[in-house]
C-alpha cells in the first residue's frame, strides 16, 4: 500500500518538476493556472490526506533523528506563501517544524557572507525548516534591483552574467553539501499569473480585515514584472538539480498550489522513509519488567493493559 501510494505521489508532481539540465520559459513551460484535471471538491479531501500523510513521516523523521528537510518556498508578491504553509503544515507537530522569513538583510548580516543568515536557520537532524523566502532571493530581487549588491560590499564583483553564474554555482555547491549531511532541500516556486496578483491586491484593499496585508511597495514592484519573470526563468534552469530538483506549482488556485506542495514534501519524506528506532534487547527486557509492573497496578475489575484490550480483538490480532 505505502509503495502505490508513493507511486501515485511522484507521478503527480513529475509534472511540476524542472529537470536539471533543462532550459525554462515561465511563460511558455509552466500554466500558473493549471489544476491538474481536479476540481476544488475532490482537492480538499486530497489536502486532508496529504496533511495526514505528512503528519505520519514528520514523526517517524523525528524519531528517526538522522536527517533533516529544508523546504524553499519562493513566490511573487501575494503568491500565497503565508496561506499555503499554514494549510500544508497543518496537522504536523509544531515542535518538528520551523519557519523563517527573509527581510532586507541587518547591518550585522551585511557583513557577513550571502549565505550567513540563511545558514543560521537550517534544520536539525529531525526537523523541518522552511524558508518563506529563501537564499534564492540572492539571485532575484538583487538581480532586479542591482544597486542592492553594492550594500554586500562584494570585492573584485564580476559583471553580468559571468556574476550569476557563479552565484548559481556556489549555491548549487551548498546545497550539495547540505545534502551530502543529511539535509534534503525541497525548492517549491509557487507560479503566480500577473492578472491574478492584481486581483489579490484589489482584494487587499477592498476588505478592511486584508489591508494590513496590503503594501504601495508590492505594486511598484509589478513594473518590474518581466525582469521577475526572466530572472526566475534563469534561476529554475541553473539551480534545478538532481540533488535539489525545483517544483513549480501553479498559484493562481490556492486551493491546487497547497495540494502541490503538500505532494512535493510528502514525496521527499517518503523518499528518505525514516524508522522508528529499535530497541536494543536488553532495553527491551526493562521495557517488558515496566509493562508487568504497571500490569500489576491495575484495580479489581480493570484490564491489566486498557490500550491493549481496546486494541485487540476476540481472536487475539491487533486491530489497526
Amino acid at each position: 500500500m505505502e509503495d502505490k501510494r508513493a507511486e501515485r505521489i511522484a507521478e503527480f508532481i513529475e509534472p511540476l518538476r524542472v529537470r536539471p539540465g533543462s532550459t525554462v520559459r515561465l511563460g511558455r513551460d509552466f500554466d500558473p493556472r493549471d489544476k491538474g484535471g481536479l476540481r476544488k471538491r475532490e482537492g480538499v479531501e486530497l489536502l486532508r490526506s496529504g496533511v495526514e500523510l505528512l503528519a505520519e513521516y514528520q514523526q517517524r523523521l523525528a524519531a528517526q533523528d538522522t536527517y533533516g528537510v529544508l523546504m524553499c518556498l519562493q513566490a511573487l508578491d501575494a503568491g500565497g506563501k503565508d496561506g499555503t504553509i499554514r494549510h500544508v503544515m497543518s496537522g504536523v507537530n509544531p515542535q518538528g517544524v520551523r519557519v523563517s522569513s527573509f527581510k532586507v538583510p541587518s547591518t550585522e548580516e551585511l557583513d557577513h557572507d550571502y549565505l550567513w543568515r540563511y545558514a543560521r536557520r537550517l534544520p536539525e537532524r529531525g526537523d523541518i525548516a522552511i524558508f518563506n523566502r529563501s537564499h534564492y532571493e540572492e539571485t532575484l530581487v538583487v538581480r532586479v534591483h542591482p544597486e542592492l549588491l553594492v550594500r554586500q560590499r562584494l570585492p573584485g564583483l564580476a559583471e553580468g552574467a559571468k556574476f550569476w553564474k557563479q552565484r548559481y554555482r556556489e549555491i548549487n555547491h551548498w546545497e550539495r553539501y547540505l545534502t551530502d549531511n543529511g539535509f534534503r532541500v525541497v525548492k517549491i516556486f509557487l507560479n503566480l499569473s500577473k492578472e491574478e496578483q492584481r486581483t489579490r491586491f484589489l482584494k487587499r484593499l477592498d476588505l478592511p480585515e486584508k489591508n494590513w496585508k496590503f503594501s504601495a511597495a508590492d505594486v511598484r514592484e509589478r513594473r518590474y514584472w518581466d525582469d521577475y519573470q526572466h530572472a526566475f526563468s534563469e534561476m529554475l534552469s541553473a539551480t534545478s538539480t538532481r540533488w535539489a530538483p525545483w517544483y513549480v506549482v501553479p498559484a493562481d488556485r490556492k486551493w491546487y498550489a497547497r495540494i502541490c506542495t503538500a505532494a512535493v514534501l510528502a514525496h521527499t519524506l517518503m523518499d528518505i522513509d525514516p524508522q522508528y528506532p529499535k530497541v536494543a534487547k536488553a532495553a527491551r527486557k526493562e521495557l517488558l519488567v515496566a509493562k508487568r509492573n504497571l500490569e500489576r497496578e491495575a484495580p479489581e475489575g480493570r484490564p491489566a493493559d486498557p490500550y491493549a484490550a481496546r486494541h485487540t480483538s476476540a481472536d487475539g490480532k491487533e486491530r489497526r
